[in-house]
């Protein structure tokens, strides 16, 4: 009697009822190994990068493109690769400090979402380019910073330096200039971000400057079609709601990946075997056209993200005005957090866009009328993840 095989065999034929075999793989914060339809921006890419492979650093250089574009996707999955290639080459050469040959450098990737302070980037850096573990807590940004300068150091190859979401609330231009002139002078950054060179600071810093635009619509149906097929039951999804999912996203992946999200987790909550044209439409009416990044969302701290878990239960009349979402969010249980606190919260998650205060077109009295709580993400999307992830 082989009981695994019998386990396994049982877990097979649950999976095979099931319409979502795996969500994350669905999430459009998600990053895959082999982004779908980007091999020209990779090889753009590569040829800036290009001369690691002769012994010497490439310039500096600024990836800019719309929201959506898959620049993040891309300049992950580069550099992953990138140093799996360069640490099987040195595998013999590990000290303390992993010291490498003239022609391996280091390829680290920084996002600001999650780096917001000079600290937590130089930190970030050195905790990937030493092999013992890096304090957090106890030493200061000047020493974090010494001892950055003393690994690299000692290598001739030094390190390329990917830093994502450049134009993210949270880090001044300014003082991003700062960070990465305090690099070693023997690292050299790769700057990714929404804004076109002209309207940002690093362009004065910068050699190169690489455009990625949107995804265009046949592209846009593969990534789709990509991601269902490794995260749906087979047939649950067509081509002809892929087209129309990716006519509607109008080249923005992100947005084309959390309508799919939305549609498959509808289908599967009514439990059907495929996806609908209903489905989609409700999609997309949930989706708005101009949301926040959910990247963007899942980086928050964890009690804001816990505000915005109970605020995406609310109600329309719940979210009438910052007062009554405030005392609706504080009364749950799961939000062990003040009153004033969960105030400040929801006005600081407007600053940086992840929610809007909307005036209220009915006004009670006298006065200006109360501005009501939108989100400007997904609902379904963030619950979802955010429960799969506590």
């Amino acid at each position: 009697m082989n009981i695994d095989a019998r386990i396994q065999r049982r877990r097979q034929e649950a999976d095979s009822r099931r319409l979502v075999r795996d969500y994350e793989v669905l999430s459009p914060v998600a990053h895959i190994e082999e982004p779908a339809g980007r091999g020209p921006v990779v090889e753009r890419l590569l040829d800036h990068i290009d001369p690691v492979f002769d012994g010497t650093l490439p310039p500096n250089a600024y990836v800019h493109g719309p929201f959506g574009a898959g620049k993040s996707a891309v300049v992950t999955s580069l550099f992953d690769h990138l140093e799996r290639f360069s640490a099987q080459s040195r595998e013999a050469i590990y000290t303390t400090t992993r010291a490498r040959s003239s022609r391996t450098p280091w390829f680290v990737y920084v996002d600001l979402r999650e780096t917001t302070s000079e600290f937590a980037f130089y930190h970030r850096v050195l905790d990937a380019v030493v092999e013992e573990s890096v304090p957090e807590h106890g030493v200061g940004t000047q020493e974090i910073q010494r001892r950055l300068h003393d690994a690299l150091g000692g290598s001739r190859a030094g390190a390329v330096v990917a830093v994502d979401h450049v134009d993210a609330p949270g880090v001044a231009d300014d003082a991003l200039v700062e960070w990465l002139s305090g690099l070693p002078n023997n690292a050299s950054w790769l700057a990714v971000g929404r804004a076109a060179p002209a309207d940002g600071a690093l362009s004065d810093y910068t050699a190169r400057d690489i455009d990625i635009g949107r995804y265009q619509r046949r592209v846009l149906i593969d990534v789709l079609m990509t991601r269902a097929s490794n995260g749906l039951a087979r047939q649950a999804f067509d081509h002809a709601l892929a087209s129309r999912i990716a006519d509607w996203a109008d080249g923005n992946a992100h947005d084309a990946l959390a309508a799919l999200f939305v549609a498959a987790c509808r289908a599967e909550e009514a439990d059907r075997g495929r996806i609908t044209d209903a489905d989609v439409d409700a999609a997309i009416a949930e989706v708005p056209h101009d949301a926040v990044s959910l990247g963007t969302v899942l980086a928050l701290s964890a009690n804001k993200q816990r505000v915005l878990r109970a605020l995406v239960d609310l109600d329309r009349e719940e979210r009438r005005s910052v007062s009554a979402t405030t005392e609706a969010i504080a009364a749950d249980q799961d939000v062990d957090l003040s009153q004033g606190t969960i105030k400040r919260y929801l006005y600081e998650l407007a600053e940086v866009g992840v929610v809007e205060r909307v005036q209220a077109t009915e006004q009670a009295g006298k006065g200006r009328s109360p501005s009501r709580v939108e989100r400007r993400f997904s609902p379904t999307v963030f619950r979802t993840l955010y429960d799969l992830r506590r």
